[in-house]
């Protein structure tokens, strides 16, 4: 398993970590299965979209805001309920296709970490598992 760091800036925001996936894709050497990206924050997710426009990642964080307000009135006294509201309709996992030893995205796809709660310094794990085939 393979894990970097992400250092967000801003209370909400969606970091582009396609490259730092690749690498660890790279580093674990198979050549066809699936990437598991997996982020152990309760207020922090992964998701894969459009890596193409930036304009994209701006609407995501502004819908999902949208939905979740951060001030509702939330029963959690931490002042961060949104962020845990706002992880868990994204997720904590994504999966992704390998072959030839590479991400098998969609032209426009890339993979993002999801900041609810910064700015902080988070963790990402990659798994790689290997085809039966």
């Amino acid at each position: 398993m393979e894990s970097f760091g992400v250092r967000t800036e801003s209370r909400n925001c969606l970091v582009d970590i396609t490259a730092k996936v690749r690498s660890a894709v790279a580093g674990a050497g198979v050549r066809s299965g699936i990437a598991f990206i997996y982020v152990p924050h309760t207020t922090a997710a992964v998701t894969v979209n459009e890596s193409y426009d930036p304009d994209v990642g701006k609407d995501i964080e502004d819908t999902l805001s949208e939905l979740v307000p951060a001030n509702a009135g939330y029963a959690h006294s931490e002042g961060n309920a949104d962020a845990h509201v706002k992880a868990t309709l994204v997720g904590a996992c994504a999966q992704v296709p390998v072959e030839d030893g590479d991400l098998m995205l969609g032209r426009w796809q890339g993979v993002f970490f999801c900041e609810f709660d910064g700015p902080r310094t988070r963790r990402v794990l990659v798994k790689v598992l290997k085809s039966a085939e």
